[in-house]
């Protein structure tokens, strides 16, 4: 916007200075023009008093040298009475040109080498027409002209420039609200929920900073009562939370009462962090620092230690490939754990008992790649399974589950696909970006490359 202002200011400033110096320019000059004719009329009429009374030639020659243009005066005298024409100074006009100033009667200007004449005609005593020519150079017709333009052309520049300036500063005036409102927008949009606009500027721009103002308002208020609204929600869980685990004491010992308990106490951890985060004052928006995220193959080894005992009640055979090293991911530690929570379970609630599935850890050149596949019918439009976390859930499913994996891998900068497993069921590609860059499409390619040079682990059965 600043610079579209100066363009225009500089277009319209242009076409105003040319419209009023070039007339103006050409006024001058012809001024300058009529100035030095006017001279030469003056010189001219200084000599017509004399030849109205005399044509010797001394007095003449004196009244020519008087005037103080001798060298660029001539006087024509014709014949009559029984004298010879008579000529005095340079000629310079065509003898064509004196004749018929003569015959005409009239003041005449014609050009010549160098400059122009101006040729006037004197009536004699005798009633010959004698013709007196002045001569005009063309530096005098032109003199100042010069100088002129250059004033002209100067004031034309100071006015294109302070046009310029004028429109710069107001250009800034209006840009830099402007500015503001887009890095607030920005700000807000990255989570930066203090982020607000000074309301200053022209009217338009003021008014758009106090509407951006209360909007920012508002989504504060929206989120603090969607806060309060979870934070309450799960604290009602609570109750029925405490009941199973009094139930749970009575289940006496075994594999499945000590799975129950466990279930019923990591739940009880995952609603008292739901209730803690929906009750902080500020959402947490920036990045994670050196140092932090955790250790995507031990969180892996440790899930599926989990859901191993299940899988053996089950009969379902399982494996685990790329989590025998450390790889380290800009995740925390429980959010890894409840994606991978997450997926296992949709795999043992939507396949039937026997069925199995594996989870692979790829750790690429930009990127962490985590594969859940199983061996179950698959998911026949995994487009639709993404949306339903987004609130179109149907036929029993919410899709919160794939939700919380998705907001997982873009939190980083990666992304989630669903495919066709080499199992022959459904495949979840996880990809953590390490570097905060958007995904492309060479690290999946690169992926492919390792599974086909890689042979498949052996399935376990525990």
């Amino acid at each position: 916007m600043r610079w579209a202002l100066v363009k225009v200011s500089l277009a319209v400033t242009t076409m105003v200075v040319l419209a009023f110096a070039v007339p103006l320019g050409l006024v001058i000059r012809e001024m300058a023009r009529d100035r030095a004719f006017s001279n030469a009329e003056r010189e001219a009429a200084a000599v017509a008093p004399a030849l109205s009374i005399t044509t010797d030639r001394d007095q003449l020659e004196r009244v020519v040298a008087s005037a103080g243009s001798d060298a660029g005066m001539a006087v024509h005298i014709p014949a009559g009475d029984g004298k010879r024409a008579l000529e005095l100074g340079r000629q310079r006009a065509a003898d064509q040109d004196i004749a018929a100033v003569r015959k005409l009667g009239r003041a005449s200007t014609t050009g010549v080498p160098g400059g122009s004449t101006l040729l006037q005609p004197v009536a004699l005593s005798t009633g010959e027409i004698a013709v007196v020519e002045v001569y005009v150079p063309e530096s005098e017709v032109t003199n100042g002209v010069g100088t002129a333009w250059a004033v002209l052309a100067g004031v034309g520049i100071a006015l294109v420039v302070g046009s310029v300036a004028v429109a710069d500063r107001l250009g800034v005036r209006m840009v830099l609200p402007a500015r503001r409102l887009v890095e607030g927008a920005h700000e807000l949009g990255e989570g930066k929920l203090g982020a607000r606009v000074p309301e200053e500027g022209p009217s338009e721009l003021r008014l758009a900073a106090v509407a951006f103002n209360s909007m920012a308002d508002q989504v504060v208020q929206l989120l603090a009562n969607e806060r309060e609204l979870a934070a309450d929600l799960s604290h009602r869980l609570r109750t029925p939370l405490t009941v199973l685990r009094l139930n749970t004491a009575s289940l006496g010992e075994g594999p499945a009462a000590e799975q129950t308990r466990t279930a019923v106490e990591q739940l009880e951890r995952e609603v008292d962090t739901i209730i803690r985060t929906a009750r902080e004052a500020k959402p947490q928006t920036a990045a994670a620092g050196p140092g932090a995220g955790c250790d995507a193959a031990e969180v892996v080894r440790e899930r599926m230690a989990f859901w191993s005992a299940l899988a053996e009640d089950e009969g379902r055979k399982w494996r685990v490939a790329g989590a025998d090293r450390p790889v380290r991911i800009p995740v925390a530690r429980a959010d890894l754990a409840a994606a991978l929570d997450a997926l296992l379970g949709n795999v043992f609630r939507h396949t039937p008992e026997g069925t199995a599935f594996a989870v692979d850890v790829h750790n690429a050149e930009d990127a962490v790649i985590v594969l859940v596949s199983d061996a179950g019918p698959g998911i026949p439009d995994p487009e639709a399974a993404m949306a339903r976390g987004r609130g179109s859930g149907s036929d029993g499913s919410t899709g919160l589950g794939l939700d919380i994996v998705r907001r997982l891998a873009e939190s980083t900068g990666g992304d989630v696909r669903i495919g066709s497993s080499v199992l022959g069921g459904t495949e979840v590609r996880i990809w953590i970006q390490l570097d905060g860059r958007a995904p492309s499409g060479g690290g999946h390619r690169q992926l492919r490359r390792r599974r086909r040079g890689r042979p498949t682990a052996a399935f376990k059965r525990s």
